[in-house]
């Protein structure tokens, strides 16, 4: 009997200890005894705020671009493809919105010069623009040619012509009576022809913050706030 009782004091003892080890083991793990066979929930992650949404408005073809030259044209001296830059004095609205306020940018390039010629031939410039910048954005554009030529010169040249055939006829007359004043006249009227020949017309020139203007011939899309 001794011995029957020792045994199962034993065997008690075993299992009371290896109970005692598994909670130590629990402890110094952080788990418990119901858990540990779990594993352990993922923290959600955070989710990054959306950006605004932007809404595209269009900008419809015809409409009038009024504008500030911010390059210095010439057509003595502008060359074509040389680059033209522009700002809009006149912001341009859709749906009762300002979709291009005053100083958006434009840029283009000059697409024709011609100098002014000494018998013929008057001066002109032309320029077109092809991109636009607002909010940040270029957009590419498609916009109707803006070009000036000078004033024609014929009434000037035929008044040098003419001023130098009376002053000719003049001094004939003086010194050689009616025949001198006729052959006066006629040196006096080829001396101002050939002024007029030597001399060139007007050239175009247009300086920064002169006033132009020009339509769009496509429709653009704009995309903006809100």
């Amino acid at each position: 009997m001794k011995w029957a009782l020792a045994f199962g004091v034993a065997i008690l003892t075993a299992a009371c200890g290896g109970a005692g080890t598994r909670d130590a083991a629990s402890t110094a793990t952080g788990t418990s005894p119901a858990t540990s066979g779990q594993p352990a929930a993922a923290a959600e992650p955070l989710e990054a705020a959306a950006p605004p949404a932007g809404r595209e408005l269009t900008i419809p073809a015809g409409t009038n671009l009024r504008l500030d030259l911010a390059t210095a044209l010439a057509s003595d001296t502008s060359k074509v493809e040389e680059p033209v830059r522009a700002t809009l004095r006149q912001e341009v609205m859709v749906d009762g919105e300002a979709v291009l306020p005053v100083g958006t940018e434009l840029s283009g390039v000059v697409t024709g010069v011609e100098r002014s010629g000494r018998v013929k031939g008057r001066a002109a410039i032309s320029f077109r623009f092809s991109t636009l910048s607002v909010g940040g954005a270029t957009y590419p554009i498609r916009t109707a040619p803006i070009g000036r030529q000078a004033e024609a010169t014929k009434g000037q040249d035929a008044a040098k012509i003419g001023i130098g055939a009376g002053a000719g006829a003049v001094v004939g007359g003086i010194l050689g009576g009616g025949d001198g004043a006729a052959k006066g006249a006629a040196i006096g009227g080829a001396a101002g022809t050939g002024a007029v020949l030597a001399t060139r017309g007007k050239e175009v020139r247009l300086g920064p913050g002169a006033n132009v203007a020009t339509t769009l011939t496509a429709p653009l899309v704009v995309k903006v706030k809100g």
